[in-house]
């Protein structure tokens, strides 16, 4: 094994897994940090918005990176906790960061394509685009992303703490919830009941993102692992950080909406989808979560510092992962 460590938070959850894989696969130590679903070992129980967990965690691992997953992530559930949301998205986040700075430790903030307004024909967007989130998700994970670059700056330490933005996330999930790709494969299956009745989303562009073929386009949760295992590589390995970027994006680049996802599942499966209606209407202008229509993520930061930004096969992935290899 390596001596390079690495640390996990959320290290439980969909995307957290796979980079513990990734840095796993690269022979480095690697420790994680969940909570309702730490064993103890390999996964410590970490309560992020207790300070001194959170020091004692770093203290026992002593890590050169920590990829920071660990975030509310669910629009409406932020919506229906405001106080919870902001206090792992951005208070759980800048103490995080500061500890991190303050110890020199290189820090991946796992961020997101909602901190962008998506609206029609502005995407895609560059890492130095303007931010306007339309729902508090984004806009706690924009507050994230700000207090870890002021934390790094405030410390001397700017380029050791990035922020890598993400859109929406499909791969190896234990329950489908785990992912509003995964859980889609159950709405195919939900439709296939006598009488069922199931309105899809037929107008927010989405740019589900995984994985380690680099086939074609399409992001899973094990490439996102893979980018972030070559981005720690890359800027550990520079004499200085300060003059790599600090906001870096990663997508595939196909583009889907909802229902054309669940046409994709229904032929791979061999099912009809005729009991899932499109619905092309939009935002509910009375809805308190506002989703953005096209958020589309630009990687030319990634590629301009020689990451590679291939992705697996959207297509390709779901027929291995359901094992219906037809033709």
């Amino acid at each position: 094994m390596s001596d390079q460590t690495a640390l996990v938070t959320g290290a439980t959850g969909l995307l957290g897994r796979q980079v513990v894989r990734a840095f796993e696969r690269g022979k480095w130590n690697v420790k994680g940090t969940g909570y309702s679903r730490a064993d103890g070992s390999s996964i410590l129980k970490v309560d992020l918005v207790n300070a001194e967990q959170v020091e004692a965690a770093l203290d026992n691992v002593k890590p050169q990176v920590v990829v920071h997953c660990a975030a509310n992530r669910f629009p409406d559930k932020c919506d229906n906790d405001p106080e919870g949301t902001r206090a792992l998205n951005v208070e759980a986040t800048r103490r995080l960061a500061s500890l991190c700075a303050a110890r020199g430790i290189f820090l991946i903030y796992i961020s997101t394509d909602y901190v962008f307004p998506g609206k029609p024909g502005d995407a895609p967007y560059e890492a130095d685009a303007k931010p306007q989130p339309t729902n508090l998700y984004g806009q706690t994970k924009l507050d994230g992303e700000q207090v870890v670059l002021e934390e790094y700056q405030r410390a001397g330490k700017a380029g050791l703490g990035v922020v890598l933005r993400v859109p929406v996330l499909y791969g190896d999930a234990e329950v489908p919830s785990e992912s509003a790709v995964n859980v889609l494969m159950e709405s195919v299956w939900k439709a296939q009941e006598s009488g069922a009745k199931v309105k899809m989303d037929h107008w927010a562009l989405r740019y589900p993102t995984n994985g380690k073929f680099n086939i074609t386009n399409i992001t899973t949760t094990e490439d996102v692992g893979r980018v972030c295992y070559d981005v720690s590589l890359k800027y550990l390995n520079t004499d200085d950080p300060s003059k790599l970027p600090y906001i870096l994006q990663f997508s595939s680049e196909n583009k889907y909406t909802k229902y054309e996802i669940c046409q994709l599942f229904g032929e791979i499966m061999g099912l009809s989808i005729a009991a899932i209606e499109p619905n092309t209407e939009g935002n509910d202008p009375n809805a308190s979560v506002q989703r953005p229509y096209d958020c589309h993520l630009s990687t030319k930061a990634l590629k301009d510092i020689g990451i590679d930004v291939a992705t697996q096969d959207f297509t390709g992935w779901w027929r291995w992962s359901v094992k219906a290899f037809r033709k």
